[in-house]
C-alpha cells in the first residue's frame, strides 16, 4: 500500500471572496504508518482529509492510492468522523454489519469480522445496544470499528476523540492505539492536539494557517504503549510545540518560513 498526496491545492469563495485553504501539498505515507495531520483551526487538515477520502475534489493535484487516483469515495478508504456518525435506528452490530453488507461480503464471513472487531474494541456483550444507549468512548468505539469492517487499505479520522472529555480522551488514545496495534490498517488522523499527536502517531506533518504550508514532517520512533511522562516523549512534545511557535523551522537543511 502506497498513498501519493501530490501538489494538492484547494480554494474556496466566502462573500464573493477566493479563500486558498492549500497550495501545492505533498508527502506519501507507506503501508502500516500511523500518520498525523497536526495544526492549528482553519489550516487545512479536515479539507486535506476530505479530498484523501474523495468526498471532495482538489483543483489541482492529485491522491493516489496504489498507482491509482482518487476520484470518489470506496471502500479502500474508511473515515471516521468527529461527531461519530452512526445510524441511530440501528444496533452496534447492525452498524458494523452495514459495510459488509454493502459489499456483498458472505454471511459467514460478516459474522467473524463482527465478533474479532467487537473482541477488539472491547464491546462483546454489547451488539444488540442502540447508539443512545452507548457511553461516548463506546460510540467511537463502535464508529472506528464500522470503518474497519471492510478491511479499507487507509483508515482516515477527523478528530475522533474531539468530542469526548479529557480524562475519556486519554483513555480513548491508549484503546485506539490498542486496536492499531493488533490490526495494522494505514491510518491519518487529523488533530490540532499536540499530545495526543505524539501519543498515537509514528509520524507528524505540521501544517501552517498559511494555505496548509508543511512546516514539519517529524518521526516520532519511541516504542508501544508510550510513557506519557518519559524523557524522550516529552522531548518530541516539546519539539511540536516550539514549531508552532517559531518563526523558522529547520529541517534536513530546508528552511521553512513562517509568515
Amino acid at each position: 500500500m502506497r498513498l501519493e498526496i501530490n501538489d494538492i491545492s484547494k480554494s474556496f469563495i466566502n462573500n464573493g471572496e477566493t479563500h486558498q485553504v492549500l497550495k501545492d501539498i505533498s508527502f506519501t505515507i507507506e503501508e502500516g504508518e500511523f500518520v498525523t495531520l497536526l495544526g492549528p483551526s482553519g489550516c487545512g487538515k479536515t479539507t486535506l482529509l476530505t479530498i484523501i477520502a474523495g468526498f471532495q475534489q482538489a483543483e489541482e493535484g492529485e491522491i493516489v492510492l496504489n498507482d491509482k487516483k482518487v476520484v470518489a469515495p470506496g471502500p479502500d478508504r474508511g473515515f471516521v468522523f468527529q461527531n461519530y456518525a452512526l445510524f441511530p435506528w440501528k444496533t452496534v452490530r447492525e452498524n458494523i454489519l452495514y459495510p459488509m453488507k454493502q459489499l456483498k461480503v458472505p454471511k459467514a464471513e460478516r459474522e467473524k469480522r463482527l465478533e474479532e472487531l467487537l473482541k477488539m474494541a472491547q464491546l462483546e456483550g454489547k451488539g444488540s445496544l442502540y447508539p443512545h444507549q452507548l457511553s461516548g468512548g463506546m460510540k467511537q468505539r463502535t464508529a472506528v470499528i464500522r470503518a474497519l469492517a471492510s478491511r479499507p487499505q487507509v483508515l482516515l479520522m477527523d478528530e475522533p476523540l474531539g468530542a469526548v472529555d479529557f480524562q475519556m480522551r486519554k483513555d480513548l488514545q491508549e484503546q485506539l492505539e490498542a486496536m492499531w496495534i493488533k490490526d495494522r490498517t494505514t491510518v491519518i488522523m487529523v488533530t490540532h492536539d499536540v499530545d495526543e499527536a505524539v501519543y498515537m502517531s509514528d509520524r507528524v506533518i505540521l501544517m501552517s494557517n498559511e494555505q496548509g504550508k508543511i512546516l514539519a514532517d517529524l518521526s516520532i520512533p519511541l516504542e508501544r504503549p508510550r510513557d506519557r511522562e518519559g524523557k524522550k516523549y516529552t522531548m518530541y512534545k516539546q519539539q511540536l510545540m516550539d514549531l508552532l511557535g517559531n518563526k523558522t523551522i529547520k529541517k534536513k537543511e530546508t528552511i521553512y518560513q513562517v509568515v
